[in-house]
């Protein structure tokens, strides 16, 4: 429970062939038999996940993924596992074994490390003997990155690997925290957190957890509080909050009792912000206003639970959405790390807040659902909108919104 969840955690994931020791060199990473080895081609069948903490780079995750030149009917299924794998990379490492390892499918998955800005380094695998510098020179003028020579076997060559995963000038290394620019030192928040039936027991919900500790660590103060305690929580406070931060579910109760002046936004809205393009989801909403009867409508969550018979996702949004149009639409339902790659049925994509993705996977189904031509909605923001309080709810976002002038 105290662990930083895999979706806050730096995505480093290691790419190549068959054979050249993927498996041996994420278990001399991570000083443990995480992944099974094998001098049989192809013992790695699917991506294996190994969080753990590294200085100074914080926790991460190392993915160890199956060869991009498998083959066969089962081999090519293998491949597309780990091409889902690069969309949620945010540094990668292609394991080679030297030139003679180095060819059309390296060529191609470094284009993809440049094209989607994914640092990268190259690590020449089973180096043992190998002395020949200038094997590592041309490789290195002809990737323009790093290249470290390895022993996975050995170890030697392991701590210029993290030196290098160090240095490198990662994307999200300048990116916005969850309430950045919402909230100042000795601010008060109120967060509201119902406790209803898909509350876990004895704890809150992972999105409530961050956004607490995330105004902590600003310097902030902040109030927890249930949505029927509100008002009375107002009238102790002996002063208005800062802000307050709700879940989405309950935002037309809180709407009238939280005083105009008051900046109101919910959790969902907060990771919109965070994780995807907020701009972009607002925009999203004007498809609304086009549906008919028997469109098809996606509901995806980045996570799997045991649906109540209240389900925000399966029955309240569906709900609130067919009573705000009058039509009478078709809603089907994803969950899990992977995103459906054929969306072009739907009318629009409903997405949860995303707490359990990075922000990699996020961008790339935002992005993936724009050029398929579907308008991707938040959580958050579909329920403001039908609960008629959206531009209350984005407003703590202007300075956002004015910067990418949706």
């Amino acid at each position: 429970m105290n662990e930083t969840p895999r979706g806050n955690r730096l995505h480093i994931a290691l790419f190549g062939r068959r054979n050249v020791g993927k498996s041996s060199l994420i278990n001399a990473l991570t000083h443990q038999k995480v992944a099974v080895v094998s001098e049989i081609a192809g013992t790695t069948t699917d991506p294996v996940y190994k969080s753990m903490e590294v200085l100074p780079l914080g926790p991460v995750v190392f993915i160890d993924t199956p060869g991009i030149d498998d083959e066969g009917m089962l081999g090519n299924l293998r491949v597309e596992k780990t091409k889902e794998v690069l969309r949620k990379t945010d540094i990668g490492i292609i394991v080679t074994t030297g030139m003679k390892q180095w060819g059309d499918l390296e060529e191609e998955l470094s284009k993809k490390f440049i094209e989607r800005k994914i640092p990268f380094i190259v690590a020449v695998n089973k180096c043992d003997n190998l002395n020949d510098f200038e094997l590592i020179s041309t490789l290195k003028e002809r990737v323009k990155v790093p290249v470290i020579k390895i022993s996975a076997y050995t170890g030697n060559g392991v701590e210029a690997l993290f030196k290098e995963l160090t240095g490198l000038n990662r994307e999200d290394d300048n990116k916005l925290h969850l309430i950045d620019g919402l909230v100042k030192e000795q601010d008060l928040v109120v967060l509201v957190t119902p406790i209803d039936k898909e509350a876990p027991k004895g704890r809150f919900i992972l999105p409530q957890q961050q956004v607490l500790r995330d105004i902590l660590d600003n310097g902030a103060m902040a109030l927890v509080t249930q949505e029927f305690e509100l008002e009375h929580a107002l009238k102790k406070l002996g002063r208005l909050p800062d802000l307050v931060i709700t879940d989405s579910q309950v935002f037309d109760k809180l709407s009238a009792i939280v005083p105009e002046s008051v900046p109101l936004t919910s959790f969902s809205i907060v990771y919109a912000n965070e994780k995807g393009n907020l701009s972009l989801f607002i925009k999203a909403l004007k498809v609304i206003e086009s549906l008919r009867d028997e469109d098809d409508i996606l509901m995806v969550e980045g996570c799997t639970h045991h649906r109540k018979d209240d389900d925000i996702g399966t029955v309240k949004i569906p709900n609130l959405l067919m009573k705000k149009t009058g039509k009478k639409m078709n809603f089907h339902h994803i969950s899990g790390g992977f995103f459906k790659e054929d969306v072009s049925k739907y009318k629009m994509i409903v997405h949860c807040g995303a707490c359990m993705l990075n922000s990699r996977e996020m961008e790339y189904r935002q992005i993936f659902s724009i050029k398929s031509g579907v308008p991707m909605i938040n959580y958050g923001m579909i329920l403001a909108y039908l609960h008629g309080i959206l531009d209350r709810a984005v407003k703590p976002f202007e300075r956002v919104l004015l910067e990418t002038k949706y």
